[in-house]
């Protein structure tokens, strides 16, 4: 190598380095606020020394005091360790109905997409067969045909909500499947399949993972909302929407027990959409 090639490599800029994108304030903070509620779902029951399900009637209507700090239900039962066991209820219940769906949905999207006719055809027809009945109705006839409980709520949640999954994944490939690096995947003569899995549908992806934080939030109040009327999770089980209306009869006296779940819905929720709004502007960046 010359002196005059070593000078120019020399004064060449170093290559740089891939930097990460920071996370977004609203993303921060919808994720502590997430990492908060798995925690006292995880922890805070074993900080307490009660069981969520006993019934004490001697002890019934208590208000606030140091042995139980958001004072006892009707029945007697600490007040406080039923609101944080019923995040391992609601959280999970509300993740699964929105996960199977979501799974559901873009596989569906994704390949009546990229394939087209038939399969876009049958697939769409589906979707508008399902939109065609009112959704709160559609859900109760289900939960009540095959029974309240859990299993049953994510069965007839994911019979549902795939469509808003299948329609946005579908919308995103059909708009990927025509860009330059996919017609440069072909000419490399990959299968089709392939493309599809390696190259379209991971940049498809964003906008369905900001989608399901909101799907989980709307689980959430219609699990909460199902429990509520009576149709959903079943007592003794501690569930937000059944406290709710447990605690409505004592709105006046005991207002606490009402409110404190669904204060507990409506953080969870501006958590959640948090994550979405924050992840929306994060793949923007």
């Amino acid at each position: 190598m010359t002196r005059a090639a070593e000078h120019s490599h020399a004064l060449a800029p170093a290559p740089r380095r891939k930097q990460r994108r920071p996370l977004t304030p609203k993303l921060k903070a919808g994720l502590c606020i997430l990492g908060i509620y798995v925690l006292m779902g995880v922890f805070g029951p074993m900080l307490l020394p009660f069981d969520p399900d006993k019934s004490d009637i001697l002890s019934r209507l208590q208000a606030p005091s140091a042995q139980h700090w958001l004072g006892t239900d009707q029945l007697g039962r600490d007040f406080l360790i039923r609101l944080l066991f019923a995040i391992r209820i609601d959280l999970p219940v509300a993740f699964a109905a929105s996960f199977v769906p979501m799974i559901i949905g873009t596989a569906l999207g994704a390949i009546a997409g990229y394939y087209g006719r038939l399969t876009d055809t049958i697939v769409s027809r589906a979707a508008d067969l399902v939109q065609a009945f009112p959704v709160y109705v559609f859900l109760l006839v289900l939960v009540f045909a095959m029974g309240s409980g859990a299993t049953s709520f994510i069965i007839a949640a994911s019979a549902i909500a795939w469509v808003g999954y299948a329609r946005l994944t579908r919308g995103e490939v059909l708009r990927l499947r025509e860009m330059e690096f996919v017609a440069a995947a072909r000419v490399t003569g990959l299968p089709e399949s392939r493309i599809l899995l390696t190259h379209v549908l991971p940049n498809a992806l964003p906008q369905t993972v900001i989608y399901f934080m909101s799907d989980v939030v709307m689980m959430v109040l219609v699990l909460s909302s199902l429990s509520f009327l009576g149709v959903g999770i079943q007592p003794p089980t501690a569930e937000w929407g059944r406290m709710i209306a447990e605690g409505q009869p004592f709105l006046r006296s005991h207002w606490w027990l009402a409110a404190a779940p669904g204060l507990m819905v409506m953080v969870f929720g501006i958590g959640l959409s948090m994550i979405g709004d924050g992840l929306d502007e994060w793949y923007q960046k």
